[in-house]
Protein backbone atom coordinates (compact mmCIF):
# COMPACT_ATOMS: atom_id res chain seq x y z
CA UNK A 1 0.00 0.00 0.00
CA UNK A 2 2.49 2.43 1.13
CA UNK A 3 4.74 1.65 -2.42
CA UNK A 4 1.69 2.47 -4.47
CA UNK A 5 1.06 5.40 -2.31
CA UNK A 6 4.71 6.32 -3.70
CA UNK A 7 4.81 5.74 -6.81
CA UNK A 8 1.16 7.23 -7.47
CA UNK A 9 2.85 10.65 -5.85
CA UNK A 10 5.26 10.81 -8.61
CA UNK A 11 3.12 9.27 -11.49
CA UNK A 12 0.82 12.53 -10.78
CA UNK A 13 4.00 14.64 -10.47
CA UNK A 14 4.85 13.29 -14.03
CA UNK A 15 1.90 13.73 -15.49
CA UNK A 16 1.04 17.54 -14.07
CA UNK A 17 4.33 18.22 -15.68
CA UNK A 18 4.08 16.25 -18.97
CA UNK A 19 0.83 18.20 -19.84
CA UNK A 20 2.08 21.17 -18.67
CA UNK A 21 5.02 20.61 -21.16
CA UNK A 22 2.36 19.54 -23.93
CA UNK A 23 0.23 22.18 -23.83
CA UNK A 24 3.34 24.79 -23.79
CA UNK A 25 3.82 27.06 -27.31
CA UNK A 26 6.95 25.72 -27.86
CA UNK A 27 7.59 22.24 -29.71
CA UNK A 28 9.28 19.63 -28.47
CA UNK A 29 11.97 20.40 -30.81
CA UNK A 30 12.05 24.36 -29.89
CA UNK A 31 12.75 24.38 -26.27
CA UNK A 32 14.55 27.05 -24.95
CA UNK A 33 18.73 25.68 -24.03
CA UNK A 34 20.25 25.46 -20.60
CA UNK A 35 23.72 25.15 -19.39
CA UNK A 36 24.26 22.97 -16.39
CA UNK A 37 27.45 23.79 -14.91
CA UNK A 38 28.68 21.60 -12.21
CA UNK A 39 26.09 18.91 -13.63
CA UNK A 40 27.08 16.06 -11.48
CA UNK A 41 24.38 12.98 -11.40
CA UNK A 42 22.39 15.25 -13.67
CA UNK A 43 19.13 15.82 -11.45
CA UNK A 44 19.15 19.55 -12.19
CA UNK A 45 19.15 18.21 -16.30
CA UNK A 46 16.50 15.90 -14.61
CA UNK A 47 14.21 18.26 -13.14
CA UNK A 48 14.22 21.11 -16.36
CA UNK A 49 14.20 18.38 -19.58
CA UNK A 50 10.41 18.89 -20.46
CA UNK A 51 10.61 22.75 -20.07
CA UNK A 52 14.64 22.96 -21.40
CA UNK A 53 16.66 21.20 -23.66
CA UNK A 54 20.07 20.43 -21.92
CA UNK A 55 23.21 21.63 -24.59
CA UNK A 56 25.78 21.49 -22.40
CA UNK A 57 27.05 20.30 -18.88
CA UNK A 58 30.20 20.02 -17.38
CA UNK A 59 31.71 18.58 -14.07
CA UNK A 60 34.94 17.29 -12.65
CA UNK A 61 33.95 14.09 -11.06
CA UNK A 62 34.34 11.03 -13.12
CA UNK A 63 31.96 8.80 -10.60
CA UNK A 64 29.36 11.42 -11.16
CA UNK A 65 29.81 11.73 -14.85
CA UNK A 66 28.80 8.01 -15.02
CA UNK A 67 25.62 8.72 -13.54
CA UNK A 68 24.53 11.63 -15.82
CA UNK A 69 26.11 10.15 -19.05
CA UNK A 70 23.28 6.53 -17.71
CA UNK A 71 20.81 9.18 -18.26
CA UNK A 72 21.01 12.06 -20.31
CA UNK A 73 22.55 12.81 -23.76
CA UNK A 74 26.35 11.92 -24.05
CA UNK A 75 27.00 14.67 -26.46
CA UNK A 76 26.25 17.96 -24.17
CA UNK A 77 28.60 16.65 -21.34
CA UNK A 78 32.38 17.75 -20.74
CA UNK A 79 34.38 16.28 -18.37
CA UNK A 80 36.66 18.83 -16.83
CA UNK A 81 37.89 21.09 -14.32
CA UNK A 82 35.52 24.78 -14.61
CA UNK A 83 38.71 26.34 -14.61
CA UNK A 84 39.53 24.52 -18.49
CA UNK A 85 36.67 25.88 -19.74
CA UNK A 86 36.32 28.41 -22.07
CA UNK A 87 33.33 30.95 -22.97
CA UNK A 88 33.44 30.66 -26.56
CA UNK A 89 33.35 26.81 -25.96
CA UNK A 90 29.93 27.30 -25.08
CA UNK A 91 27.09 26.96 -26.98
CA UNK A 92 24.72 29.79 -26.91
CA UNK A 93 21.67 29.36 -24.72
CA UNK A 94 18.69 30.79 -22.51
CA UNK A 95 19.34 29.67 -19.77
CA UNK A 96 22.84 29.08 -17.39
CA UNK A 97 22.26 26.80 -14.23
CA UNK A 98 25.16 26.56 -11.69
CA UNK A 99 24.56 24.33 -8.50
CA UNK A 100 28.40 25.37 -7.38
CA UNK A 101 30.31 23.53 -4.37
CA UNK A 102 28.70 24.15 -1.09
CA UNK A 103 31.32 23.06 0.78
CA UNK A 104 32.66 26.45 1.96
CA UNK A 105 29.57 27.85 2.71
CA UNK A 106 27.86 24.99 4.40
CA UNK A 107 27.39 24.59 8.64
CA UNK A 108 28.44 20.61 7.88
CA UNK A 109 32.26 22.23 6.03
CA UNK A 110 34.37 24.47 7.01
CA UNK A 111 32.40 27.99 6.19
CA UNK A 112 35.72 29.02 4.36
CA UNK A 113 33.06 31.63 2.70
CA UNK A 114 32.50 32.94 -1.26
CA UNK A 115 35.84 33.34 -1.47
CA UNK A 116 37.52 29.71 -0.85
CA UNK A 117 38.71 27.34 -2.96
CA UNK A 118 35.66 24.73 -3.87
CA UNK A 119 32.80 27.58 -3.17
CA UNK A 120 34.75 30.52 -5.10
CA UNK A 121 34.21 28.20 -7.86
CA UNK A 122 31.00 30.20 -8.95
CA UNK A 123 33.42 33.14 -10.07
CA UNK A 124 34.60 30.85 -12.60
CA UNK A 125 30.95 30.20 -13.86
CA UNK A 126 30.35 34.17 -14.27
CA UNK A 127 34.34 34.42 -15.96
CA UNK A 128 32.73 31.53 -18.45
CA UNK A 129 29.51 33.43 -19.01
CA UNK A 130 31.59 36.62 -19.59
CA UNK A 131 34.02 34.37 -22.48
CA UNK A 132 30.80 33.92 -23.84
CA UNK A 133 29.79 35.76 -27.32
CA UNK A 134 26.57 36.26 -25.80
CA UNK A 135 25.62 36.08 -22.24
CA UNK A 136 22.26 33.62 -21.48
CA UNK A 137 19.62 35.75 -20.47
CA UNK A 138 18.72 33.99 -17.38
CA UNK A 139 21.02 32.77 -15.01
CA UNK A 140 20.28 30.14 -11.77
CA UNK A 141 22.69 29.59 -9.19
CA UNK A 142 21.86 27.06 -6.02
CA UNK A 143 23.51 26.50 -2.66
CA UNK A 144 22.99 25.83 0.90
CA UNK A 145 21.31 28.39 3.20
CA UNK A 146 24.92 29.15 4.08
CA UNK A 147 24.89 31.08 1.09
CA UNK A 148 22.59 33.83 2.32
CA UNK A 149 23.08 33.37 6.09
CA UNK A 150 26.77 33.13 6.42
CA UNK A 151 28.51 36.21 7.62
CA UNK A 152 25.65 38.69 8.03
CA UNK A 153 24.65 38.03 3.99
CA UNK A 154 27.88 39.13 2.94
CA UNK A 155 28.35 36.03 0.85
CA UNK A 156 24.78 36.27 -0.92
CA UNK A 157 25.62 40.38 -1.39
CA UNK A 158 28.81 39.84 -2.97
CA UNK A 159 27.14 37.25 -5.49
CA UNK A 160 23.99 39.30 -5.85
CA UNK A 161 25.88 42.62 -6.71
CA UNK A 162 28.35 40.28 -9.65
CA UNK A 163 24.88 39.45 -11.34
CA UNK A 164 23.63 43.05 -11.03
CA UNK A 165 26.84 44.11 -12.66
CA UNK A 166 26.52 41.63 -15.57
CA UNK A 167 22.95 43.35 -16.46
CA UNK A 168 20.51 40.97 -14.47
CA UNK A 169 17.85 41.88 -12.30
CA UNK A 170 18.14 39.67 -9.28
CA UNK A 171 16.51 38.13 -6.16
CA UNK A 172 16.93 34.56 -4.17
CA UNK A 173 14.22 31.77 -2.87
CA UNK A 174 14.83 29.06 -0.05
CA UNK A 175 12.93 26.56 -0.48
CA UNK A 176 12.80 23.07 1.54
CA UNK A 177 12.39 19.95 -0.73
CA UNK A 178 10.47 18.74 2.42
CA UNK A 179 7.09 20.29 0.40
CA UNK A 180 7.75 17.18 -2.05
CA UNK A 181 9.56 14.56 -0.98
CA UNK A 182 9.83 13.40 2.96
CA UNK A 183 13.49 14.18 3.03
CA UNK A 184 14.30 18.05 4.63
CA UNK A 185 16.65 19.92 2.61
CA UNK A 186 16.89 23.65 2.40
CA UNK A 187 18.64 25.00 -0.60
CA UNK A 188 19.10 28.92 -1.71
CA UNK A 189 18.08 29.61 -5.81
CA UNK A 190 19.26 32.91 -6.68
CA UNK A 191 17.64 33.46 -10.31
CA UNK A 192 18.35 36.14 -12.08
CA UNK A 193 17.07 37.51 -15.63
CA UNK A 194 18.15 40.56 -18.17
CA UNK A 195 17.50 43.71 -16.99
CA UNK A 196 15.54 44.60 -20.67
CA UNK A 197 13.36 41.39 -20.33
CA UNK A 198 9.56 41.86 -19.56
CA UNK A 199 8.93 40.11 -15.62
CA UNK A 200 5.27 41.41 -15.43
CA UNK A 201 3.69 38.83 -13.71
CA UNK A 202 6.25 36.94 -12.45
CA UNK A 203 7.04 39.05 -9.83
CA UNK A 204 5.33 40.04 -6.69
CA UNK A 205 5.64 43.57 -4.46
CA UNK A 206 6.37 41.43 -1.18
CA UNK A 207 7.66 38.15 0.46
CA UNK A 208 5.81 34.88 -0.08
CA UNK A 209 6.46 31.24 1.61
CA UNK A 210 9.66 31.19 -0.09
CA UNK A 211 10.90 34.07 1.26
CA UNK A 212 11.92 32.99 5.18
CA UNK A 213 13.77 35.83 7.41
CA UNK A 214 17.02 34.78 5.95
CA UNK A 215 15.86 35.73 2.47
CA UNK A 216 14.30 39.19 4.08
CA UNK A 217 17.18 39.88 5.49
CA UNK A 218 19.99 39.76 2.47
CA UNK A 219 17.43 41.62 0.51
CA UNK A 220 17.94 44.18 2.68
CA UNK A 221 21.56 44.40 2.02
CA UNK A 222 21.30 45.13 -1.98
CA UNK A 223 19.54 47.25 -3.74
CA UNK A 224 17.15 46.51 -7.00
CA UNK A 225 16.18 43.10 -5.15
CA UNK A 226 13.36 41.12 -6.84
CA UNK A 227 10.07 39.18 -5.18
CA UNK A 228 10.07 36.21 -7.39
CA UNK A 229 6.40 34.98 -8.00
CA UNK A 230 6.43 30.94 -7.29
CA UNK A 231 2.91 29.39 -6.41
CA UNK A 232 2.84 26.92 -3.76
CA UNK A 233 3.24 22.63 -4.60
CA UNK A 234 0.27 20.39 -4.00
CA UNK A 235 0.61 18.72 -0.46
CA UNK A 236 3.01 16.39 -0.09
CA UNK A 237 1.20 13.00 0.44
CA UNK A 238 3.92 10.29 1.17
CA UNK A 239 6.29 9.94 4.75
CA UNK A 240 9.67 8.38 5.06
CA UNK A 241 8.25 4.88 5.80
CA UNK A 242 6.46 5.20 1.56
CA UNK A 243 9.78 4.89 0.08
CA UNK A 244 11.65 2.06 2.79
CA UNK A 245 12.59 -1.23 1.31
CA UNK A 246 11.66 -3.53 4.10
CA UNK A 247 12.97 -5.95 3.00
CA UNK A 248 16.35 -4.78 2.55
CA UNK A 249 19.31 -6.30 5.17
CA UNK A 250 19.95 -4.50 7.91
CA UNK A 251 23.37 -4.78 10.28
CA UNK A 252 24.34 -7.87 12.11
CA UNK A 253 23.10 -8.05 16.23
CA UNK A 254 26.50 -6.40 17.16
CA UNK A 255 26.69 -3.61 14.86
CA UNK A 256 22.78 -2.56 15.86
CA UNK A 257 23.52 -2.96 19.66
CA UNK A 258 26.19 -0.29 19.18
CA UNK A 259 24.05 2.00 17.24
CA UNK A 260 20.95 1.93 19.41
CA UNK A 261 23.36 1.95 22.52
CA UNK A 262 24.16 5.71 21.26
CA UNK A 263 20.41 7.10 21.36
CA UNK A 264 20.19 9.46 23.96
CA UNK A 265 17.49 8.77 27.11
CA UNK A 266 15.34 11.66 25.75
CA UNK A 267 15.30 10.19 22.31
CA UNK A 268 14.81 6.53 23.26
CA UNK A 269 11.99 7.68 25.33
CA UNK A 270 10.24 9.31 22.33
CA UNK A 271 11.29 6.48 20.26
CA UNK A 272 9.27 4.30 22.88
CA UNK A 273 6.21 6.11 22.19
CA UNK A 274 6.34 6.35 18.40
CA UNK A 275 6.63 2.60 18.39
CA UNK A 276 3.44 2.11 20.13
CA UNK A 277 2.30 5.16 18.12
CA UNK A 278 2.54 2.39 14.64
CA UNK A 279 5.54 4.20 13.16
CA UNK A 280 8.24 1.94 12.45
CA UNK A 281 11.36 4.20 10.83
CA UNK A 282 13.44 6.75 12.23
CA UNK A 283 16.49 8.44 10.86
CA UNK A 284 19.02 10.01 13.01
CA UNK A 285 22.52 11.02 12.20
CA UNK A 286 25.62 10.56 14.92
CA UNK A 287 26.65 13.52 16.24
CA UNK A 288 29.22 14.80 19.08
CA UNK A 289 27.43 16.20 22.37
CA UNK A 290 29.85 16.96 25.01
CA UNK A 291 32.71 15.38 24.05
CA UNK A 292 30.52 11.87 23.47
CA UNK A 293 28.84 10.39 20.03
CA UNK A 294 25.15 10.14 20.13
CA UNK A 295 22.69 9.21 17.58
CA UNK A 296 19.98 11.94 16.93
CA UNK A 297 16.80 10.64 15.91
CA UNK A 298 14.01 12.03 14.25
CA UNK A 299 10.00 11.32 14.67
CA UNK A 300 8.12 13.43 12.07
CA UNK A 301 8.39 10.77 8.96
CA UNK A 302 10.51 12.95 7.31
CA UNK A 303 14.71 12.32 6.63
CA UNK A 304 17.29 14.57 7.36
CA UNK A 305 19.23 15.81 4.55
CA UNK A 306 21.48 13.87 2.68
CA UNK A 307 24.95 14.24 2.98
CA UNK A 308 28.21 13.58 1.68
CA UNK A 309 31.42 12.70 3.43
CA UNK A 310 33.04 15.76 2.44
CA UNK A 311 30.46 17.89 3.73
CA UNK A 312 31.88 17.23 7.14
CA UNK A 313 28.79 15.01 8.66
CA UNK A 314 27.93 11.16 8.88
CA UNK A 315 25.91 9.00 6.52
CA UNK A 316 22.38 8.82 7.89
CA UNK A 317 21.26 5.97 9.85
CA UNK A 318 17.69 4.46 9.26
CA UNK A 319 16.12 2.39 12.31
CA UNK A 320 13.58 0.00 11.25
CA UNK A 321 10.77 -1.65 13.06
CA UNK A 322 10.33 -5.17 11.44
CA UNK A 323 8.65 -8.28 12.45
CA UNK A 324 8.59 -7.25 15.88
CA UNK A 325 12.09 -6.11 16.63
CA UNK A 326 14.41 -3.00 16.14
CA UNK A 327 16.66 -3.11 13.04
CA UNK A 328 19.18 -0.49 11.73
CA UNK A 329 20.74 0.11 8.42
CA UNK A 330 22.00 3.16 6.17
CA UNK A 331 19.59 4.27 3.64
CA UNK A 332 19.95 2.39 0.27
CA UNK A 333 20.96 3.90 -2.99
CA UNK A 334 17.41 3.57 -4.31
CA UNK A 335 16.09 5.17 -1.02
CA UNK A 336 18.20 7.83 -1.83
CA UNK A 337 17.35 8.31 -5.11
CA UNK A 338 14.04 8.41 -3.91
CA UNK A 339 14.42 11.43 -1.64
CA UNK A 340 15.82 13.22 -4.13
CA UNK A 341 13.07 12.97 -6.25
CA UNK A 342 13.88 10.64 -8.95
CA UNK A 343 12.07 8.35 -11.07
CA UNK A 344 12.69 4.53 -10.44
CA UNK A 345 14.19 4.02 -14.10
CA UNK A 346 16.87 6.37 -13.28
CA UNK A 347 19.92 5.01 -13.83
CA UNK A 348 22.56 4.97 -10.94
CA UNK A 349 25.86 2.88 -11.73
CA UNK A 350 29.00 2.11 -9.60
CA UNK A 351 29.33 1.19 -6.22
CA UNK A 352 27.12 1.76 -3.21
CA UNK A 353 29.57 4.45 -1.99
CA UNK A 354 29.43 6.10 -5.48
CA UNK A 355 25.46 6.09 -5.66
CA UNK A 356 25.02 7.32 -1.71
CA UNK A 357 28.06 10.26 -3.23
CA UNK A 358 25.88 11.02 -6.20
CA UNK A 359 22.66 11.71 -4.45
CA UNK A 360 23.92 13.29 -1.34
CA UNK A 361 26.13 16.03 -3.29
CA UNK A 362 22.56 16.58 -6.01
CA UNK A 363 18.93 19.10 -6.11
CA UNK A 364 15.82 17.55 -5.48
CA UNK A 365 14.20 17.17 -8.68
CA UNK A 366 10.92 17.79 -8.26
CA UNK A 367 12.11 20.80 -6.83
CA UNK A 368 13.69 21.82 -10.15
CA UNK A 369 10.80 21.01 -12.09
CA UNK A 370 8.33 23.36 -10.10
CA UNK A 371 10.93 26.13 -10.46
CA UNK A 372 11.06 25.01 -14.46
CA UNK A 373 7.31 24.58 -14.86
CA UNK A 374 6.23 28.15 -13.18
CA UNK A 375 8.87 30.23 -13.04
CA UNK A 376 12.06 29.57 -15.60
CA UNK A 377 10.37 28.42 -18.57
CA UNK A 378 8.36 31.83 -18.08
CA UNK A 379 11.02 33.64 -17.92
CA UNK A 380 12.98 32.28 -20.90
CA UNK A 381 9.55 32.72 -22.75
CA UNK A 382 9.47 36.44 -21.90
CA UNK A 383 12.84 36.92 -22.92
CA UNK A 384 12.53 34.86 -26.32
CA UNK A 385 9.97 37.29 -26.83
CA UNK A 386 12.11 40.09 -26.40
CA UNK A 387 14.71 38.92 -28.74
CA UNK A 388 11.99 38.51 -31.28
CA UNK A 389 11.58 42.11 -31.25
CA UNK A 390 15.24 42.94 -31.57
CA UNK A 391 15.49 41.28 -34.39
CA UNK A 392 12.42 42.47 -35.97
CA UNK A 393 14.19 45.97 -35.10
CA UNK A 394 16.97 45.28 -37.00
CA UNK A 395 15.31 43.54 -39.99
CA UNK A 396 13.32 47.13 -40.26
CA UNK A 397 16.26 49.33 -39.59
Amino acid sequence: MKERAWNMCLADDMINTIVAASASKRSLNNKPAFLDFFAGAGLATEGLRLYFKPVWANDISPKKAAVFLANHPKRTFRLSPIEKVRGWEVPNAELSWASFPCQDLSLAGNMGGIESERSGLVWQWLRVMDEMPSRPPLVVAENVPGLISAAGGEHYRRLHEALAERGYRVGAMLIDAAHWIPQSRKRVFVIGVSAGIDISGLAVDGPGWYHPAPVRKAAELVTDWVWWRLPPPPKRRVDLEDIVDFDAPVDDEDKRRRILNLIPPAHFDRLQKALEEGRRVFPGYRRRRNGHQVLELRFDGVAGALRTPSGGSSRQILLIEREGGLHTRLLTVREAAALMGLRASYNIPGSYNDGYWAMGDAVVVPVVRHLGRHLLAKLAASAATEQEKEWKTLEYA
